[in-house]
């Protein structure tokens, strides 16, 4: 019997491929970035202490009785990238290395990206 790899677990060897070459310091973190069906999240990670230094995500609260708010588009990508790259420069972060997360480099990843450096952040 022929086992078929999913669509995720095939992101997932990409993400372990990207990972050995990439790496986070003090003076350069990893802009990670984690695409779901709904929403879209930005992590600024110094991989030398493993801490995340700054979040950023598209999941916002919602007010009873309003429609559940949607992150699964470029306008949200692009308002999580302005987002991570004010709250990076807050805490003295200018220089990242960007980690697409095993995603094509496409739509809202770019999206993410291209705010991110509109922004002020260099990568």
């Amino acid at each position: 019997m022929i086992s078929k790899t999913s669509k995720d677990q095939t992101r997932q060897k990409v993400h372990a491929r990207i990972r050995k070459k990439l790496l986070g310091t003090t003076e350069r973190p990893r802009l990670n970035v984690y695409r779901s069906v709904n929403h879209i999240y930005a992590q600024v990670i110094d991989d030398s202490k493993g801490v995340t230094l700054v979040s950023a995500t598209s999941v916002k609260k919602v007010a009873k009785g309003d429609k559940r708010p949607t992150g699964g588009n470029v306008t949200s990508a692009k308002e999580v990238g302005k987002l991570i790259a004010e709250r990076a420069k807050d805490k003295g972060i200018k220089k990242v290395v960007f980690d697409r997360g095993g995603y094509l480099y496409h739509g809202r990843i770019k999206a993410l990206a291209d705010a991110a450096r509109q922004a002020g952040l260099e990568f």
